[in-house]
């Protein structure tokens, strides 16, 4: 995903985990999910375009479709008031095409970091299942938390340091990354009983109205 990608993606997912967590609504949460939506659609469209066939840089920028397909997605069905199921359905699409782009990261790219990366969107995007697809709805805050620390460790950060040209590629990198990774899934749940908002209720659009 490119830096530009990264920083944006970032963005939304810290605005949709902050829905989750109660403290944004969803029609609030909806045009940034369009406007990301629409900019990961188009940027691996155009890299696709420029990629003058080169099988590498075409896979590179096939999976960023799964990113804007979902916030396209669900910024229309936060403004309507549609259902999330198959959201949610198509989130385990993109969990189990996360683990493929992780492998090949791996193997053709020779990335770790990459690798890394993809594992734990695979990990995000099954929690989108399993809340969306589902109706585990009392799982929303935990899902929050794990879309927040998402921001921060794999996209808006990433994003950040690489147009700074402070990110380096690197096994202890990719290590440091993944252990903290484990740490924000063994605490989200904890984390976001404790930083949930309190019950309000319910409104047209929201996530937890699957």
């Amino acid at each position: 995903m490119s830096a530009v990608g990264l920083l944006y993606v970032g963005a939304v997912l810290f605005v949709n985990g902050m829905m989750l967590l109660g403290y944004v609504s969803g029609p609030g949460a909806a045009p940034l999910n369009v406007f990301v939506g629409v900019l990961q659609v188009v940027v691996p469209t155009l890299l696709i375009v420029s990629a003058g066939g080169d099988g590498t840089r075409v896979a590179e920028a096939a999976g960023l479709y799964f990113f804007g397909f979902t916030y396209l997605w669900l910024g229309v069905n936060l403004i309507t008031g549609w259902p999330h199921h198959g959201l949610g359905w198509f989130s385990l699409v993109v969990a189990v095409s996360g683990i493929g782009f992780a492998a090949h990261s791996w193997v053709a790219l020779n990335d770790g970091v990459l690798a890394v990366q993809w594992l734990m969107w695979a990990i995000l995007w099954s929690a989108f299942f399993v809340l969306l697809a589902r109706d585990r709805t009392e799982l929303a805050p935990a899902v929050g938390v794990l879309a927040i620390g998402n921001a921060l460790l794999t996209t808006g950060l990433p994003g950040f340091l690489i147009l700074s040209g402070w990110w380096p590629h690197s096994p202890a990198l990719a290590g440091s990354i993944a252990a903290l990774g484990l740490v924000l899934l063994a605490l989200c749940r904890p984390a976001g009983r404790l930083l949930g908002a309190p019950p309000r209720p319910l409104e047209e659009g929201s996530m937890s109205t699957a």
